[in-house]
């Protein structure tokens, strides 16, 4: 038997699946973010061990004496830093914190770091964040002995070890991104070495063994080991079968990702799409990505008193977009605006305008963001073959059909089940503690196949052009 962690934004979610890949059982633990300043967004690492611990709480009734190895999954770019004993020195800085803007403009604007890693390097990246607690924490950023992201934290606590992997290293804006390896160079432009940095491993490869103390505790046997892992979206990837050039999946969950797989590393930084390694050997992904997905349709839910659900429930059948356009940029945004100041906006509103037009309106807003990620992804020469849905907003087949047909792509939905990064997480530890190669990444069963309108494809591409020119517009307001 194998555990995925996946640690989230808003929760830590474990699962335990058997050798046939079967989830056994599951469990969550919640999550939440300090807000405590506009643009910032953290967390207490405390808090993941604490939610670590229920996980594991919950699963032990399960019977855990059979695990062979465990799998890490988690949210990206966080700055966890640690002084020489390992102790947390601040709040955790996460991906959507923003406040490294500067930062993270003036390093973008010194051509080794695009140079290296092949990205762009966005405010939610590690290294800005390391240079804004250099310029206002000065005496904390003295005591850095050690600079972990999230996941790996975790790992620190099962494992005693300071170890990441190649694809959640990736986006830290320091990892030479075609040699899989820290650059010596990035990490001394802001102030750091390769001593700060944890040892590399892929994602598929035994990154250390779980404490004795913890395998007592929860009933697993001694020397289970603990895989490499990935990051969210490349462990995602793993469990949706997103392994090969031609495979792709959207992800609709707070923010929104459009990832592909690629065989080779082909960067093009000015798209700001994101060209990161995999999760396995040898291999790379491209994503685009926009900030606010599902966290849109919550935004909007908040403004209209209905539920998600009831919005999107009553939309009926797919029809052309109306008037009203709605720019889904509520806290900046990534691809292919790399544009953190940007606000959303609703435009073309009149009286006819009422909640369900407005809802239709969220729901194309994000859907046209995700075509630009496509459009982005097919000037660096990647292509989509097969598109796989997952992530919470895609339980909405009105949305899955706006994507559909915004995109011009048919859109697979899987059989029920969680194909997410804890799954993912767990197949990597079956890869890890069993030798295992990727055919055992395969993709789920499709339980339909959303094909796009065809008979919408003229009005949702003169909807879009419409949405491209109100980009321009209220980038002058911002």
């Amino acid at each position: 038997m194998f555990i995925g962690l996946d640690l989230g934004t808003s929760g830590l979610k474990g699962v335990l699946i058997d050798a046939s890949q079967t989830v056994v059982a599951e469990a969550t633990a919640p999550l939440t973010v300090s807000r405590p300043a506009d643009g910032w967004s953290e967390q207490s690492p405390a808090d993941w061990i604490a939610a670590a611990e229920a996980v594991f709480d919950a699963l032990a009734p399960k019977g855990l004496s059979a695990v062979q190895g465990i799998g890490l999954s988690g949210q990206m770019h966080g700055a966890t830093l640690l002084d020489a004993a390992d102790e947390v020195l601040r709040p955790c800085i996460l991906w959507n914190d923003t406040r490294a803007h500067a930062e993270a403009a003036a390093m973008d604007g010194n051509p080794m770091f695009r140079r290296i890693t092949g990205n762009i390097v966005f405010p939610g990246f590690t290294a800005p964040k390391l240079l804004w607690v250099q310029k206002n924490e000065p005496q904390l950023f003295d005591r850095v002995a050690k600079v972990l992201l999230p996941k790996d934290f975790l790992r620190l606590w099962l494992t005693g070890e300071h170890v990441a992997e190649m694809s959640d290293a990736a986006g830290t804006s320091w990892l030479a991104t075609a040699d899989r390896d820290w650059s010596p160079d990035l990490l001394e432009a802001t102030g750091l070495s390769t001593g700060h940095m944890p040892r590399l491993v892929e994602g598929s490869e035994v990154s250390g063994q779980l404490r004795d103390a913890l395998a007592d505790r929860w009933g697993l046997p001694r020397g289970v080991v603990v895989a490499g892992g990935g990051g969210d979206n490349a462990a995602s990837a793993i469990g949706a079968g997103v392994v090969r050039a031609g495979q792709a999946f959207v992800s609709l969950g707070t923010s929104g990702v459009l990832f592909a797989a690629n065989d080779g590393y082909a960067p093009n930084a000015a798209t700001a799409v994101h060209t990161f390694c995999h999760a396995l050997p040898d291999t790379w992904h491209q994503m685009g990505v926009i900030l606010a997905a599902t966290d849109a349709l919550n935004w909007f839910s908040r403004l209209s008193g209905e539920t998600p659900a009831q919005l999107t429930a009553g939309l009926g059948d797919l029809q052309a977009p109306g008037k009203a356009l709605f720019l889904p940029y509520l806290g900046g945004e990534r691809t292919p605006l790399n544009d953190a100041a940007i606000r959303g906006a609703f435009i073309g509103l009149e009286h006819a305008t009422d909640r369900a037009a407005a809802a239709r309106a969220v729901l194309e807003g994000v859907a046209f963001a995700l075509r630009d990620c496509r459009d982005a992804l097919a000037a660096t020469g990647t292509t989509i073959e097969t598109l796989l849905a997952v992530g919470g907003g895609s339980r909405s087949e009105y949305w899955l059909k706006v994507i559909a047909t915004a995109l011009g792509t048919p859109v697979s939905l899987p059989v029920a089940g969680d194909f997410g990064g804890a799954f993912g997480a767990a197949r990597l530890a079956m890869m890890a503690a069993t030798g295992a190669g990727t055919e055992i990444a395969t993709p789920p069963e499709a339980a339909r196949v959303i094909e796009p309108d065809q008979t919408l494809t003229e009005a949702f591409d003169a909807a879009h052009d419409r949405y491209r020119a109100a980009q321009s517009a209220i980038k002058g307001l911002t």
